[in-house]
């Protein structure tokens, strides 16, 4: 079923049109099977990151637990937006219903708002493991662990809770056309033919408050991080603290980086292509990014990892492996 019949059959229904990305391109077919490995990529790498962490007995520290929250949040991403778009260019129906527009906004909100600050969370977890060695196992038990992750998602639901009911509720009487691949906020408000221009500064205040509070926690971990590695007599632990770090800055470069594009620069900064590129960016290649950051830069993942393939196939043998 096309377009154009889905729409004749249902003639009540609010409905939106995707057009984007594979409309962009020159082989559409090539970039569809592309974008289906490296989902499969992220799908199977953060799968395998988190079943890692929660079979491992010495990967259940603060630091992996996080880093598994991560890897939920971002395999919830990716779910939330690619299978849509593949399905719509292999199928050729690129229509999404105004309640499944409004579902698919909220969870992408959620979600990347409480990447935001788990982010911030796991800045603390490396200033208190660098700063405050000996107090670590005590500021950093379980039950803190779970109640810094608790209001993550919190603080991500408020905002999508915040912005999609409001998003969804404008009259959409001009095109229904959204030049995005997903029901991004700013794609689809300028759908809307009602002055939107209040709603606009209201979300950029918001923008603005739930990205400087986690920068404003990651910038002074890591200024207390950098003077206590600075003092340190040891090369061996300056390594170690700066290879910990430089993977989540790493993260948090790209996350915030595109996040402050999409819902900060103003409008004359923005072209439905660059959207669209920066888009990818933090829906489909930093979930593929983050457990290749996290894994293969980091010795006890690994270790874990040749264990478990060693337990499911005893003639195994590390020697040959290329993770060694």
């Amino acid at each position: 079923m096309d377009n154009t019949t889905w729409m004749a059959a249902h003639p009540g229904q609010l409905y939106f049109i995707f057009v984007g990305l594979f409309h962009q391109s020159q082989h559409p077919a090539l970039l569809c099977m592309v974008i289906f490995v490296v989902f499969l990529m992220a799908l199977s790498g953060n799968t395998v990151l988190i079943l890692l962490i929660h079979s491992n007995a010495h990967l259940h520290t603060a630091m992996y637990f996080f880093i598994s929250q991560l890897s939920l949040m971002d395999t919830v991403y990716i779910c939330v937006t690619v299978p849509r778009l593949l399905t719509g260019q292999v199928m050729g129906m690129n229509k999404i219903s105004a309640p499944e527009c409004g579902v698919q906004m909220f969870l992408y909100l959620t979600v990347g708002g409480s990447e935001w600050f788990l982010l911030a969370a796991m800045a603390y977890d490396r200033f208190v493991a660098i700063c405050h060695p000996l107090r670590y196992p005590v500021l950093m038990n379980h039950r803190v662990c779970l109640l810094l992750a608790s209001g993550c998602w919190f603080l991500g639901s408020v905002d999508g809770f915040m912005l999609t009911p409001i998003t969804m509720t404008f009259p959409f009487c001009r095109s229904h056309e959204i030049h995005h691949y997903f029901c991004e906020v700013p794609a689809v408000i300028k759908l809307s033919c009602s002055d939107t221009s209040l709603y606009e500064s209201l979300m950029y205040l918001c923008c603005v408050l739930m990205l400087l509070i986690p920068v404003t926690i990651i910038s002074s971990s890591y200024s207390f991080i950098l003077f206590t590695v600075h003092r340190m007599n040891s090369t061996e632990g300056r390594k170690k603290a700066f290879a910990t770090c430089s993977s989540h800055m790493t993260v948090v470069v790209l996350l915030y980086g595109t996040a402050i594009y999409s819902y900060m620069l103003p409008s004359s900064y923005h072209t439905p292509e660059k959207d669209m590129v920066v888009s990818v960016f933090y829906t489909i290649i930093t979930p593929v990014l983050n457990p290749l950051i996290y894994s293969f830069r980091n010795k006890d993942v690994t270790r874990a990892l040749r264990k478990t393939i060693t337990s499911l196939h005893p003639g195994y043998s590390t020697s040959n492996s290329v993770l060694c």
